[in-house]
């Protein structure tokens, strides 16, 4: 793991999250973000905890989870390189709604929630920017969680 100024703006313009983002943004962002390597195994945050961080995943996988009554934790999506990880940072108050692990070993970029509301507040153009991007993701990550407990739910008789 590098210092705290190891991730540049030009570094998120190479990713498809960031690409777009004017200039300006990208590089505010870059200031509160740290490039990361984790383990597979790794758990990145449980359902219900506090929500401070979120991750662009470089490389690798994640699973996201979700704790289902007499199942345990399921796996509701795998996410890829190119992937955000973490939206509850954004949003009071601000506790995970999924839990997250590494399947395999993962470079990130790690970005520090608190930090990233307060640039959101201080230029409400890059809040709405932000804002208009995780919505996307929520909108995503519920579309996933939806066909996954239908699978699980569904009757032996309905499945082909």
């Amino acid at each position: 793991m590098g210092a705290w100024n190891d991730v540049t703006a030009a570094d998120l313009a190479r990713e498809r999250f960031f690409a777009d983002v004017p200039g300006r943004h990208r590089a505010v962002l870059a200031l509160s973000a740290r490039a990361i390597a984790v383990p597979d195994g790794h758990r990145f945050f449980e359902e219900g905890g506090t929500a401070e961080r979120f991750w662009l995943v470089r490389s690798g996988t994640v699973a996201l989870d979700l704790q289902v009554p007499g199942r345990g934790a399921v796996v509701v999506e795998t996410l890829p390189a190119g992937s955000v990880v973490g939206w509850s940072w954004l949003f009071p108050p601000h506790r995970w709604r999924f839990g997250a692990v590494a399947v395999e070993p993962v470079t990130a970029y790690r970005f520090e929630g608190r930090r990233v509301r307060e640039l959101c507040a201080e230029d409400p153009a890059l809040g709405y920017d932000l804002a208009l991007r995780f919505g996307a993701v929520m909108l995503d990550r519920l579309e996933a969680t939806r066909v996954r407990v239908l699978d699980l739910y569904a009757h032996p008789q309905d499945v082909p």
